[in-house]
């Protein structure tokens, strides 16, 4: 499918991939799309950030490709590695049956046949589809120097192998980097980026997101749910709930056959929506009633 001519046209087909995209969203994205240029996204975990670069792909037809990023990740690990099991088990071949010529093995074991590519070099690949999107998923867990190789590697989008030599994209992919602000990523690497702060979404459009990911759920239903996570986010916890809670604990509650929330239905449920402990034991019992109460009387009709 051809990237989008307009806003409307992006909000429109991640809408049929079942993704509630906002004005200010949407129209980044238009722009990341139209200009060719990485999309950055930050915001609190489980706003949707990775979610975005699912449902554009499958809305565009184009191959996902993730690096998940992790503290410790390099480059190499990023791009590529040789299969070494298989080429000692070539060189033994070779020696077994007396091959000499040790410039074509080396040529060999240093060939496609023995790489392995990882999301870099599988982005910077042709596609019949077009290109791909690749998902840069929580830089923020990466170090500096990964992200000064980033840095590079974005902005010819190519990469070198020493063996092979570079490699440059002839398209180049769909980029989208998050990030959950457990630290601040370089400038400049942000520079080189369409930047967007993901937010936890107003009520409306929470209640939007729920219809969309969970129909089933009665409007009752899922608006006491959608109130009573965003009452937990305005409570001191370790962890506010996002929105992917919000949809696991509606699912939940449809699972159990709930029809509405009740103090004993929360006290059961609660680890669907917290993840900590003492996130736990701070809602349960009165503090639980208490936030039902206040969010029924938010409700109920004037």
């Amino acid at each position: 499918m051809q990237i989008p001519d307009s806003i409307d046209a992006v909000q429109a087909q991640l809408a049929a991939q079942d993704y509630v995209c906002g004005r200010a969203l949407g129209t980044v994205t238009f722009l990341a799309l139209k200009l060719g240029r990485p999309l950055f996204l930050e915001g609190e975990a489980g706003t949707g950030k990775t979610e975005i670069a699912k449902a554009l792909a499958a809305a565009l037809g184009r191959r996902l490709i993730r690096l998940q990023c992790y503290e410790g990740l390099d480059a190499a690990s990023a791009v590529y590695e040789w299969n070494f099991p298989a080429q000692m088990i070539a060189i033994r071949t070779a020696e077994a049956e007396g091959n000499a010529d040790r410039d074509l093995l080396q040529r060999e074991l240093f060939g496609p046949d023995y790489l392995i590519e990882r999301p870099l070099l599988q982005a910077m690949r042709p596609d019949q589809h077009g290109a791909p999107v690749l998902l840069i998923d929580e830089i923020d867990r990466t170090d500096e120097p990964f992200e000064a190789f980033l840095l590079e590697a974005l902005s010819e989008y190519q990469v070198t192998i020493p063996e092979l030599g570079p490699i440059v994209a002839p398209e180049p992919p769909i980029v989208i980097l998050t990030s959950n602000r457990t630290r601040e990523v370089h400038d400049a690497l942000k520079r080189r980026c369409l930047y967007h702060w993901v937010d936890y979404p107003d009520f409306d459009r929470e209640i939007e997101i729920l219809h969309a990911r969970a129909p089933e759920a009665a409007a009752t239903l899922s608006r006491e749910v959608v109130a009573f996570v965003q009452k937990l986010r305005t409570e001191d916890l370790f962890k506010k709930p996002g929105v992917a809670e919000t949809i696991d604990w509606a699912k939940c509650l449809l699972a159990l056959d709930v029809v509405s929330l009740s103090p004993q239905v929360i006290a059961d449920t609660l680890g669907a929506i917290l993840k900590y402990q003492d996130d736990i034991q701070r809602i349960q019992g009165g503090e639980a009633k208490r936030i039902l109460d206040e969010v029924r009387a938010e409700l109920a009709p004037a």
